[in-house]
Parts: structure tokens; C-alpha cells; sequence
């Protein structure tokens, strides 16, 4: 078998009949009985009727040719590494000068997160800010996610992704580059400023208390905490029990949810509405509250079309029995920003303040470069102020 080790442009190209497929599953959905107690709200998960109205505007109001073709207009390209297909838009900014940085999704999430970042980031001349902050982006969907598929071996976690990444950034001739992601995408930068320190020049990631509820798997509860923030720690532990069945099912029993989240559109859109709901910031009713529908509705789509329903589960399956570290000793300054924060996360993440960078917004939650875009890109261009 040859391996091709070139860059090969990439156009988004899903076919009538596979949308025809879509809208005809759409309207054949069976829809479960009510709730008996009636209630609305999402406390039990996505509620039927907002499903319902949601589902009504994917399949008659959503323009997928709309989305496309914007996604298009986006320089993309695949690549072999380590015998995987890589999806990835790369986006050459006007500026001589411009920093190269690699932008990595977690989940249920896709590179269609980062859309209003572009822009801003690439071009800050035409955007309100200092073309010295100008950068070249590099945004690769996760093996398994978006146009990263087939999946041909097993493997693939974060570990071997972040060595994949490190590969790309040297194809691309980068000698030098910047990380940021958040979620998986963290877990991804944290390796990359350990075991790629030589070109790396630094790490940022973007966090939300939510992150509290890992204390005591992913990273030990700090003995300096008062009794009133270890309560409030063990707050969100519980949330995190009440929130991860969706992560054990697809950590220990992935094909069987991959089945269903290939056979069934409504079946996807639920699966990852709820986390839009319950990870962004609550003052925000519904997930299209907090970001923008048909934003929200093309990354749905996404995953829809190329099945990676079924593969980013196996991804996170393989992600938890690899025994690697979620956090790894970085070698590079690292940067954290906090969305929906409150005072706890700085004394609980960083209590001596030795980050190279800290922000902290009241506003957004998990997904930061759709809630917030704008704040997510000046704290981007504040940390590597001084990395160039």
C-alpha cells in the first residue's frame, strides 16, 4: 500500500441523495410518548417538544447548501498521517509575520466551532485589531470527527493525535506554532507543549467550572480549599455523576450507541443538543439561546452525514482505556481561560498564580468560540503578545 504524505485540497460535497436521505428519516421520526408529569424543561434531558420544533426547523427551515457552501469558502485540506485521513481548514493570514496556531475541537463539537474566529484572528487589520497579532490557522478535525473517516485502525486517542498534529504543523513547515483547544482539544494542546516543546511556543486553553467535577479522577482536590469550596467542589462532582452516562456509554459500550447514532438523525441531534444545554452558560433556556442555531444545527450535520456519531465514540472509548494522564507536565508557557467563572476555579486550577496567562469571563461556558467569540479571540491575542 502506498502511503500519500502530500496535502490534497478538500470540498465539502454531500450529495442530493444523502440529503434527500436525511429530510425522508427526518419525517418518518417516531417520537416517544410525553413525558407523563409534563414537564418542559431539561432536567431529564432534551424535552420533547423543543426536540420536536427543533427537529421541525432542521428539516424544513436549515439550509445545508447555505452552510456548505460557507464551510467551502474555507481553504480545506486532507492528509495521510499514520495511515488516517486528516481533515483540516488552513487559513493563510495577509500578514508576512502572522504566528502559526493550531485550533483543536473537543466533543460533540467539530471545527465548525470555530468559524467567527477566523476572520479576527487571521485578519485583524480589517477586524479592529493589531496585524501584529495576525495568525495562520490550522484547524484539524479529530480522527473519527467530521471528514477525519473512515477510521481504518484502532488506536486513536489523544496521545496519537497529538503526535499526529505535531506531524501536520511539520508538513505544513512550521517551525514554530501555537496551541489552543478546549475539552478533548485541551487534553491535545497539554500533550503538544510536553512532547513537542521544541516547536511549540506555547499552549491556551479555554475551561468552565464544569471542569471541577473531574477533581478527584483527572487531578487531586487541593488540601488548601476552605470547607465552603470543597462544598462547592463536591457540587459539581455530583453534577458530573448525574451529567456522564453519555461519556460511559460511549467510554465502555460504543458500539452499541453507535448504531443508534448512525440509523438516527433525531437520535444525534438529542444526543448532542443536551450537551449544547447543559455545557453552556445557564442563563441561557435552550442550547440555540446560548449559540446560534443553524451554527449548532451544521455541526449536527456534520456528524450526520459522515457518521462520526459512531467513531467519536470509539475515539473517547479508546481516549479512556490508554492510561495516558489528562493533564501532562506542559514545557511551554500555558494559558487558561475560564468561561461562566466564579472565584473558586483560580484558587482550585492555578492558587499561586504561576500560569503564564489567566482570564476569567462571567459569560459563555463550554463552548467558547461560539458563545463568545470576540472575548475568546482578545485572550488569544493577549497570550501570544508576547510569544512571537
Amino acid at each position: 500500500m502506498t502511503t500519500n504524505t502530500e496535502s490534497k485540497p478538500f470540498q465539502i460535497k454531500i450529495t442530493d441523495a444523502e440529503l434527500d436521505d436525511l429530510h425522508r428519516r427526518l419525517d418518518a421520526t417516531r417520537w416517544p410518548d410525553p413525558a407523563p408529569d409534563g414537564r418542559t424543561d431539561f432536567a431529564r434531558g432534551v424535552p420533547l417538544a423543543y426536540l420536536q420544533e427543533l427537529t421541525d426547523y432542521w428539516r424544513h427551515r436549515f439550509d445545508w447548501r447555505a452552510q456548505e457552501a460557507r464551510l467551502n469558502r474555507i481553504p480545506q485540506f486532507t492528509i495521510e498521517i499514520d495511515g488516517q485521513q486528516i481533515h483540516y481548514p488552513h487559513v493563510r493570514s495577509p500578514e508576512p509575520d502572522a504566528l502559526p496556531l493550531l485550533i483543536i475541537h473537543g466533543y460533540p463539537s467539530s471545527a465548525v466551532e470555530f468559524l467567527e474566529l477566523i476572520e479576527p484572528l487571521t485578519d485583524p487589520r480589517s477586524h479592529g485589531g493589531d496585524p501584529r497579532d495576525a495568525f495562520d490557522l490550522v484547524i484539524p478535525s479529530l480522527p473519527g470527527f467530521g471528514f477525519s473517516t473512515p477510521v481504518q485502525e484502532t488506536g486513536w486517542e489523544v496521545g496519537r493525535t497529538s503526535a499526529a498534529f505535531a506531524e501536520l504543523m511539520a508538513r505544513l513547515g512550521y517551525s514554530r506554532y501555537g496551541a489552543h483547544g478546549g475539552d478533548i482539544g485541551a487534553g491535545v494542546c497539554g500533550r503538544l507543549g510536553a512532547t513537542d516543546a521544541a516547536h511549540v511556543v506555547g499552549t491556551i486553553v479555554v475551561t468552565d467550572p464544569g471542569s471541577l467535577g473531574l477533581a478527584g479522577e483527572e487531578f487531586p482536590i487541593p488540601d488548601h480549599l476552605t470547607d465552603e469550596e470543597r462544598a462547592r467542589v463536591e457540587q459539581e462532582r455530583t453534577t458530573w455523576r448525574a451529567e456522564r452516562g453519555y461519556l460511559d456509554v460511549q467510554n465502555y459500550r460504543p458500539e452499541t450507541i453507535a448504531a443508534a447514532l448512525t440509523d438516527s438523525p433525531v437520535g444525534q441531534l438529542a444526543w448532542i443538543v443536551e450537551k449544547f444545554q447543559t455545557w453552556t452558560n445557564p442563563a441561557s433556556k435552550t442550547p440555540d439561546e446560548a449559540v446560534d442555531r443553524d451554527q449548532l444545527l451544521t455541526n449536527v450535520s456534520l456528524y450526520w452525514f459522515t457518521r462520526s456519531g459512531a467513531t467519536a465514540a470509539r475515539f473517547l472509548s479508546e481516549a479512556a482505556h490508554s492510561d495516558l494522564d489528562w493533564i501532562a507536565p506542559a514545557g511551554v508557557p500555558n494559558g487558561w481561560v475560564v468561561f461562566n467563572t466564579e472565584p473558586i476555579m483560580r484558587r482550585f486550577m492555578d492558587p499561586q498564580h504561576q500560569m503564564a496567562y489567566w482570564s476569567e469571563h462571567s459569560a459563555g461556558g463550554h463552548f467558547a468560540a461560539m458563545e463568545e467569540p470576540k472575548l475568546l479571540v482578545d485572550d488569544l491575542r493577549a497570550f501570544f503578545g508576547n510569544l512571537r
